[in-house]
């Protein structure tokens, strides 16, 4: 029987399960090229030198750029030490915990055969944007020595 017409299924359950792990597939590539990431940042360790390049505009102009402390941000949430990560750089794990939300949405509209969208106007760009501005003006401030990684 198909579950949404009530009609007899000819092809049984095998086409809507194929349909649903279709849906599916980019999802868990996704996640899983994501994990791997998360994986290697959390078993190679930032803080030794030599392991991953150094931000270019730290070296040139020694202004941190609101990308700096993402690895160590990563490789402290790897290992549970929230406080860590929020202190390498805060809006990194904002992003990551962003992201879980995100792709669990698409998950679950993906295995309902519903389309994902968001839509991120300029509005909410251009406040993005303004945020990270002023994160990256205020961890390069005398006064905000506690934003830096």
């Amino acid at each position: 029987m198909d579950v949404e017409s009530g009609k007899p299924s000819r092809t049984g359950g095998t086409t809507r399960f194929r349909g649903t792990a279709l849906r599916l597939a980019v999802p868990a590539g996704v996640l899983a090229a994501v994990a791997g990431a998360f994986a290697y940042v959390g078993s190679v360790d930032p803080y030794e030198p030599g392991h991953y390049p150094v931000c270019p505009l730290l070296r040139f102009t020694g202004v941190y750029c609101p990308g700096c402390g993402g690895l160590r941000s990563a490789h402290a949430f790897v290992h549970g030490d929230l406080t860590a990560a929020l202190h390498a750089n805060a809006p990194a794990v904002l992003a990551y915990l962003s992201f879980a939300v995100l792709w669990t949405v698409w998950v679950v509209r993906a295995a309902r055969g519903r389309p994902v969208r968001v839509d991120l106007g300029p509005v909410h760009l251009w406040t993005l944007g303004t945020l990270l501005l002023v994160f990256t003006v205020v961890r390069n401030l005398p006064f905000g020595g506690w934003l830096l990684p």
